[in-house]
Formats: structure tokens, sequence, C-alpha cells
């Protein structure tokens, strides 16, 4: 088991962990249990009560957080063409348009945070799939992350504004950033709201009994906080 140190120790102080905390409270507290000198990411960790392995029972979907992420999110896409042309106009980092491009992503070149395809280019991603798969970076039609060159520019924007991917694991976990300690806490309660709804939407057809069992928020290196599940399934965006 691992020792923690003193900032840790007296952030988990402040963490009653039998409690189910109201969730704008969670998203002040997190922020305040923050330990690291840089400013530390907000995760959200679902323990869902699904079964990964029925495929009526799988998420996989995107949420445009209100309040973005408080990164640089460096977008590639890959397209050829006209595509590459409308990919550079709206503002991408990278565009892979030719072998040589895609060799370089092949042989590890990933500085980036979100890939994007057009249909046509989707022959040739297929084949960086053991690169991009267990990075989470391989472009998905579900994820919004395959689209036509005249819907290039909305997704690119939404990936730099703060889109973010969700989806079920092996283990029945769905885990999520959704801003950074610095955010207020309003900031934070507001991506928390909009991934509650989208995790709404996204409940699968063949979903059992309890959807979301328990729900934790921490910072980066910092304790867990159980968030109440019923009060968080029960936010309504635009609050």
């Amino acid at each position: 088991m691992a020792k923690h140190g003193k900032k840790y120790k007296a952030a988990a102080a402040k963490v009653n962990i039998d409690q189910l905390y109201d969730p704008k409270a969670a998203m002040t507290l997190v922020r305040d249990t923050s330990t690291t000198k840089f400013d530390s990411t907000v995760e959200v960790h679902i323990r869902t009560g699904l079964d990964p392995r029925q495929a009526d029972q799988q998420v996989r979907d995107v949420v445009v957080l209100p309040h973005g992420l408080g990164k640089t999110v460096r977008v590639l896409v890959f397209a050829a063409g006209d595509g590459a042309a409308a990919a550079r106009a709206a503002g991408a980092d990278l565009v892979a348009d030719d072998d040589e491009s895609l060799k370089k992503i092949e042989g590890g070149a990933l500085d980036f945070d979100v890939a994007i395809a057009t249909p046509d280019m989707m022959g040739k991603v297929g084949r960086l799939g053991r690169v991009l798969g267990p990075r989470g970076l391989m472009p998905n039609p579900k994820a919004g992350t395959v689209v036509p060159p005249s819907d290039l520019a909305r997704a690119i924007n939404e990936s730099k504004a703060g889109r973010v991917e969700f989806r079920l694991d092996k283990t029945a976990n769905i885990h999520v950033s959704v801003g950074k300690a610095s955010f207020t806490a309003d900031k934070l309660y507001e991506n928390f709201t909009a991934l509650m709804d989208a995790l709404r939407k996204a409940r699968p057809s063949g979903a059992k009994g309890i959807y979301l069992r328990r729900i934790t928020v921490a910072t980066t290196m910092g304790p867990g906080i159980k968030v109440d599940p019923n009060a968080a399934q029960s936010l309504e965006e635009g609050e």
C-alpha cells in the first residue's frame, strides 16, 4: 500500500469517507483538496451497473464541457485534398495527408490530443489502430471524430473548446476529466452537470437495475470524494 505524504494526509482529513456529498459541495471540496504544485486535473470516476461483455450495454459518447478542460488541445486531422485544406483553414494543429505523415504517426509521433478523420481516409487510418487504439486516439464515428470535410470546422472547434469522449472500460467503469483545480467551483459544477446530462442520454438500451452505482471526484494525486449518485443523476443542464 502506497504511503502518502503530509499534504495528502492533510487534504484527506478534510474529506468524510462515509459521506455522500452533494455535487456542488463536492466541487468545492475537490478544489480544496488539491495537493500538487501544478494545476491538477479534476477527474470523475464512475462505477456502473453495466456488463461490458454485453453489446447492448456499451457506453461511448461525447460531451462538450461548457468551460472546457483548461488546457490547450492539439488536434490532428487525417484528410486529403479539399479536406486537408479545410482542416488547415479551420485551425487543425497537424494534418496527415500523405504516406510520409502516416508513417511518422505509425512510428510514434503522437504529439496531439484528439484525432479526427474524413471517411475516405479511414482505410489508411485503420492500419494505425495498433498505435492509436491503446491511447484512445482512434477516430470513431460514434465519438464524432469521423466526419465529412464539410463538418471538419465544427469538429475541430468543438475539440478545442472542450469536447470530451467518455466510454465504458472493461471493468465497467467510466473515467472523465471535467476541468482543472484552478477552475471556480461553479465552473466545475457546470461541467459536471453537462457530463451527467450526457451520461443520462447515453444510457444503453440493455442497462438493467442501477445505471451509475458510485461516483467519485478527485484531483490528480488528491483524495477521492464520494458524490451522491442520486443527486448527480437528477441534475439538469442549465440550472
